[in-house]
Order: structure tokens, then C-alpha cells, then sequence
């Protein structure tokens, strides 16, 4: 199948996004290639569409073993043959999966790189290769935002497997690249950029004014009730509110749910049973509001993220590139409110204080140009797409400084919004379907669904494909599969559900 062809007849897309045709084309013809896309960009399909195309087996680098099985299902429900391999499987789970990819039963393999310095490495031995995509890949840099030792140990795969490499990240500098290069031994790689401009994401900051500061346009006093407005206006969505320590993640969940919003704490401290509780409940729509520190997010692959506000100011602006990339990845319209203060740069000084000295500098750097950013009163998108070497036009229409977005001024006090509080408010510029009621009972059909099979509900279909099913409202089997995201399986699965409910309209 060529590419084309795999993208339409088992994704359901009608065409590429930029920079994902680039990327497919190199590693088809065996080259090195180095993807830096932006988060919600479809860097897996960069991967997933020369699985089904090449042949033989991919294997895919991925960080976190709680991200695995959902990239499995996800991949599955389109109908891709994939497995993961990790230390989460019992002795003999893992030695019938390791004789089914020997038998050439499965296109993707995803391991973490842990695994492969242990029994998955020595189980993929013999196997023929066709690609290796190292995901998250700026966690190979100690100048990265979130480097991982065992990234390091990746260096020989390209001469242990003779594969070619795909190297993807959201969030790395020109300089973090080169390292990347360099570590993952790459051969001449193919660099492709992706835009940083997500148009559907609307970006927004707020000073936080500490007690007895001057009054200052843009400046809020009341950082916590600012953040329950904007909750209350966005009730029903799901969201996640990124903050700076552990215990200001549990003062704020406490609080939030105190004035009703169905919101969970995530943070390291916590162990591993009630942070994956609080994951799964997010991914199913159980929960809206995930309340986190940084530790939420890489194993997060929900595409109808609404908004995402930072408590307080990330550490850099990749941090805040990656975090704010957590939303809107289905395509369709997101908040991402920030609150800043210069108290939150000598917070991250203090988190510094055991580092190298070079390290040490090279991170409080870091956290001043988040700061900068930040009081930028240009437009955001253009501040940020420039971090990573693109050249872009002032947005014009999806950030606080092109726009005049205000969303803390264009929520309701808090007493009106309770009035209003249960009906899911779709945001100043969201398509009029998304209020509508067909796209609420599209979203109940497709909760059904996904608690019957216990999975989360966007691997049914996303935001973005259920609103142009409202949009549109197919009557017939070729009017659904017209619409981008109803790919064969997921019509011959769930098809005629969704239809017969379109059809009562």
C-alpha cells in the first residue's frame, strides 16, 4: 500500500498534515530522520503509516510503560497488529508476545528503553526491522527538558538492527537536535520541522499580583478563584491544571472539588496505584480536571484536552510548549491560561541548588526566558514557534495579545456560573456544534461505548470527528465514512451505532 492509501483506508484522513509526508518518505527510502513536530502534530502516524506500508516490524522507543497499552489499543483499533513488551507482563504473556513478533504476527512493537538494556532487547534478536522511532527523543539530552539516563543506552541500535532511525520530539531546540543526532549515532538524518502554530490553541497569561503589589492591566489578585471561573465556565470539559509543587497540586484539587468540579490530585508522591486510578479515571471521562505537577503528561494521549491552566509558570518555555500541546490535539478549539509570577522563577532557583554548576545555570536560564515570554506583550504563538526556529506571522486571532482574549474577564462570576454549572460550555469561538444537543448525545453514545469495551472514550472517535458528525449529520454508511477519522475498523466497530443515532437526529 503506498502511503495515500494507508492513511485514508485505515486511518480515515483525507490528507497529510505538514511535515508528516516529509518524514515517511525518508524513512521508506532507509534514511535517518530527525521529526521535530509539535505535540497534537500526528507524529505517530509518521511511524504507524511505513509500518503497514514497509512491512516487517517497527519498533517504537516510547518512555513511559503506562503510555504503552493505550498506544497498543489505540493502534488496534484502527487495525494495526501491535503489542508492547515491558516488565508490566507476566513470564508467560511476555513469551507468547515475543514468539508472535518472531512469527512476524505484529507491525508495531513498542518497548521502553529500560526494556531494551534487559529481555526486550535480547527478545527483538533475530527479528528483521524495519524501522526504530524513538519517541519523546529530547529525552536522550541532558539539555532537553526531561532527560532520561537510559535514553543514552540507545546509541547502538542502528548498528545492532541495521534499521533506520526516526528520531520525534515536540519540543527540541536547534541545539537539543544535534544532540540527538549525535547520541542516537544517526547517518546523515533528514531534519523536518513541523509548524509550531496551532491555531486552534488560544493562548492566554495572567500576572499573579502578590498581596500589596501595584495594580497592574492583566493582573490577577485571586489566582485560585480566577481558576475555579474558568473551570465552572468550562464544566463538562475535560482539562488539566499544571502546578508547581505537590502540595499546592492537593491544596488546589481540595479546593476544586469543595466547589463542585470533578477534579483528581497526580504527582510523584502519590504511589502507583492512585496515580493510575486518577490517569484512568481522566482518560475515561470519569474525572474532568486533572490537578498536577509535571509528572502528569508524557503518559497522557487524550485528544480532547479543552484547556490546560498553569497554576504556576512553567520551567522553560519547552516545558510550556510540551504542557499546552496537551490540549486541543484532536484539532478543535482550546484555552491555555497562564499564570506567572517572579516568585515561580526563584522557586525553580531553589530546585537547582544540587545540580553541576553548568547544569545548574543552564536551568535557571531556562526558567528567566519562560519569564520573558511570558511578559511579552507580542503575540504568543509567533514567542513561541521562534524558541524553536520558526519564523511565523503574528496569529492575529488565538492569542491575548493579537485578539484581546481575556477568558478569566469572559467567565461568569462564580455564582452565575454555578447556575449554569452541568451544561457543557463550548467557548467563545468553538463550532456551534459543540454546544449543540446531537453532539451531547453523540458524546453519551460514545461514553456507552467505551465503558462496555473499558476503554477511554477518544479511542471510539475524538471531539473533532463527533463535531463534524454533528456538523454534518451523515445519513448513510458513505456519508460517515466521509468523515475524517471513520477509518474501515472503527466503521465496521462502532458504525452503525453512531449512524442510527444520527439518524434520529
Amino acid at each position: 500500500m503506498t502511503p495515500e492509501q494507508v492513511l485514508k483506508e485505515v486511518f480515515g484522513y483525507p490528507s497529510f498534515r505538514p511535515g508528516q509526508r516529509e518524514i515517511i518518505d525518508a524513512v521508506m527510502a532507509g534514511r535517518d530522520c530527525v521529526g521535530v513536530m509539535p505535540t497534537g502534530g500526528g507524529k505517530s502516524l509518521t511511524y504507524q503509516i511505513p509500518a503497514r506500508a514497509l512491512g516487517g516490524a517497527t519498533l517504537v522507543v516510547s518512555p513511559l510503560i503506562a503510555l504503552m497499552k493505550d498506544q497498543v489499543d489505540a493502534a488496534n483499533s484502527v487495525g494495526l497488529r501491535a503489542t508492547f513488551l515491558n516488565s508490566s507482563l507476566s513470564a508467560d504473556e511476555r513469551r507468547a508476545r515475543v514468539e508472535g513478533v518472531r512469527r512476524g504476527d505484529y507491525e508495531l512493537v513498542y518497548a521502553a528503553p529500560e526494556g531494551l538494556e534487559a529481555g526486550a532487547g535480547a527478545a527483538l534478536s533475530g527479528v528483521r526491522l524495519a524501522l526504530i522511532a524513538v519517541d519523546e527523543a529530547h529525552c536522550i539530552s541532558q539539555w532537553g527538558h526531561d532527560f532520561r539516563p537510559a535514553y543514552r543506552n540507545l546509541r547502538g541500535l542502528k548498528d545492532r538492527f541495521g534499521a533506520p532511525i526516526l528520531a520525534l520530539t515536540a519540543t527540541a531546540t536547534p541545539h537539543v537536535v544535534s544532540d540527538i543526532v549525535s547520541q542516537l549515532a544517526m547517518r546523515d538524518p533528514l531534519s523536518v520541522r513541523g509548524s509550531f502554530f496551532r491555531s486552534n490553541l488560544r493562548l492566554s497569561a495572567y500576572l499573579k499580583a502578590g498581596a500589596g503589589a501595584a495594580p497592574r492591566p492583566g493582573a490577577v489578585s485571586d489566582t485560585r478563584g480566577a481558576i475555579l471561573r474558568l473551570l465552572l465556565a468550562r464544566a463538562g470539559q475535560s482539562g488539566i491544571v499544571y502546578c508547581l509543587s505537590r502540595k499546592s497540586v492537593e491544596s488546589t484539587a481540595e479546593f476544586l472539588c469543595s466547589r463542585g468540579i470533578k477534579a483528581l490530585a497526580y504527582h510523584a508522591g502519590m504511589d502507583a496505584a492512585a496515580r493510575e486510578r486518577a490517569q484512568d479515571a481522566f482518560k475515561r471521562d470519569d474525572a474532568d480536571v486533572i490537578v498536577a505537577t509535571v509528572a502528569f503528561g508524557m503518559g497522557i494521549d487524550k485528544p480532547d484536552v479543552r484547556f490546560v491552566v498553569h497554576r504556576d509558570m512553567p520551567r522553560s518555555v519547552e516545558a510550556y510548549a510540551q504542557e499546552v500541546g496537551r490540549a486541543g490535539r484532536d484539532g478543535a478549539p482550546s484555552d491555555c491560561v497562564l499564570f506567572y509570577s517572579w516568585a515561580d522563577v526563584i522557586g525553580y532557583e531553589r530546585l537547582t541548588s544540587d545540580l553541576a554548576p553548568e547544569l545548574a545555570r543552564w536551568h535557571r536560564e531556562r526558567a528567566r526566558e519562560m519569564f520573558r515570554l511570558a511578559e511579552r506583550r507580542a503575540c504568543r504563538h509567533q514567542a513561541l514557534s521562534r524558541q524553536f526556529g520558526e519564523e511565523l506571522a503574528p496569529c492575529g486571532a488565538s492569542c491575548d495579545a493579537c485578539a484581546g482574549l481575556d477568558p478569566v474577564a469572559a467567565a461568569p462570576e462564580v455564582a452565575a456560573a454555578r447556575a449554569s454549572f452541568g451544561a457543557r460550555a463550548a467557548g467563545q469561538d468553538a463550532p456551534s456544534s459543540a454546544g449543540s444537543p446531537l453532539f451531547q448525545k453523540l458524546r453519551r453514545l460514545r461514553k456507552s461505548l467505551a465503558d462496555a469495551r473499558r476503554v477511554p472514550a477518544y479511542m471510539i472517535f475524538n471531539d473533532a470527528t463527533l463535531l463534524a458528525m454533528a456538523a454534518q449529520r451523515p445519513q448513510d454508511e458513505a456519508g460517515l465514512r466521509r468523515v475524517p477519522g471513520v477509518g474501515p475498523k472503527k466503521w465496521a466497530d462502532y458504525g452503525e451505532a453512531f449512524l442510527s443515532l444520527l439518524r434520529e437526529g
